[in-house]
């Protein structure tokens, strides 16, 4: 089977990760995979970034399947359902949209910058190697510390679910997965009443 560019991408996620270890700034960065595959389900109406782009989907392939890192066992059923899907995405965005109020409580000086990674949204590791002071204001720093724990700890949650099952069964209940599908659906159902 030839090989694409795209095929490649696992590159692109564990550099990521290995940048932001380096310096907390480069987190931004992961805003990348947020708006991409939001922009690819708004215009295509197909969830082409989980299927072909994603990074870190490609990682969890790589390592439990050619490294044999993964038991190889289906997800349980309850992991695959709406219920528990939909409510993952809840969660998962009121854990972002509280990183974005702490953010916001930097920027406007209520509160000071948090060099904390925080990992599965409860243990606080701190991480003050990977930021030495810059010309970036700290509202803008506390965003990339804030990122940065949401982005390892979903790649800690897909490693977990990857070494119990197969390799991508984080794609089933991956909040950006959940949500282009969710936009899909909405998309093509306003297309079929046009038409």
């Amino acid at each position: 089977m030839k090989k694409h560019w795209y095929d490649y991408l696992w590159i692109v996620s564990l550099t990521y990760l290995i940048l932001g270890f380096v310096n907390i700034l480069f987190a931004w960065l992961g805003l990348l995979c947020f708006f991409i595959p939001l922009i690819i389900s708004i215009v295509n109406g197909s969830k082409g970034y989980c299927s072909r782009y994603c990074g870190r989907g490609q990682l969890f392939a790589l390592a439990g399947g050619r490294f044999g890192l993964s038991r190889k066992k289906d997800i349980p059923r309850w992991m695959k359902s709406k219920a528990f899907r939909y409510g993952f995405l809840i969660f998962f965005f009121a854990m972002f949209f509280q990183m974005l109020w702490n953010t916001y409580l930097v920027f406007a000086g209520v509160q000071d910058l948090r060099q904390v990674v925080t990992l599965l949204w409860t243990f606080r590791l701190p991480w003050r190697w990977a930021y030495h002071g810059t010309a970036v204001p700290a509202g803008a720093v506390q965003f990339a510390f804030g990122f940065y724990s949401v982005m390892l700890t979903s790649t800690v949650l897909g490693l977990i679910t990857m070494l119990l099952f197969k390799p991508r069964s984080w794609c089933v209940y991956c909040p950006m997965g959940t949500m282009t599908q969710l936009i899909c659906r909405v998309r093509n159902a306003s297309k079929q009443k046009k038409g």
